[in-house]
């Protein structure tokens, strides 16, 4: 769930060791998967869809595993920095590769939603937009996504909104890049989950 940069702090998202490190810690947290289940929960789509979602800063497919039990027929485009993350989606969703679209972009950089396609039923991001660390940055990242979205779509983003500014500052981002309504799903926590809808 890197967002972009070769090293965030003690991140080393281009390094294949340390990548494989932090998704055996990761995949330990029990706690995470109840919490992408509720994520998905808000999606206004019928399980049996044919929705295109796209997975911002997805790594190595959390986000889209929960997406693909929440929307067995969804067909995921999964962005991220790090190609080595991309690397352990790919493998994890060999089974499922006609359904899976791989795209490396680094989210601080301008244009990077034109690599991704589109546009998108659902844009989904796990605790990874927050990595960037800077509201501008993240705004850029919302208006990006944004652009890529069908009429009726949404994009669901559960993260650390309490580390850049709290959940209104972001509500108030997401607005401002386009988006029509802005709801926090469930409670407001260490991460929340917003849903914004076109």
């Amino acid at each position: 769930m890197s967002a972009h940069g070769h090293s965030h702090g003690a991140h080393d998202w281009s390094d294949k060791e340390y990548v494989a490190e932090w998704i055996a810690k990761d995949e330990g947290r029990g706690e995470r998967r109840q919490l992408l289940d509720s994520m998905l929960a808000a999606a206004p789509f019928a399980k049996d869809a044919a929705i295109t979602v796209l997975d911002v800063g997805g790594g190595n497919g959390r986000v889209t595993d929960a997406v693909l039990r929440a929307f067995p027929n969804a067909r995921v485009t999964l962005q991220d920095f790090s190609q080595p993350m991309l690397d352990q989606a790919k493998q994890r969703f060999a089974a499922k590769a006609g359904q899976m679209s791989y795209v490396a972009a680094d989210l601080t950089e301008a244009g990077w939603e034109k690599k991704v396609g589109g546009p998108f039923d659902l844009a989904v991001s796990g605790i990874a937009i927050h990595n960037l660390r800077e509201l501008p940055a993240i705004a850029a990242v919302y208006k990006a996504v944004r652009a890529v979205m069908k009429p009726g779509g949404c994009f669901i983003d559960c993260d650390h909104f309490d580390r850049i500014g709290g959940n209104e500052v972001h509500k108030e981002a997401f607005r401002k890049a386009g988006f029509a309504k802005v709801e926090l799903v469930g409670p407001d926590g260490h991460p929340s989950t917003l849903k914004a809808s076109v």
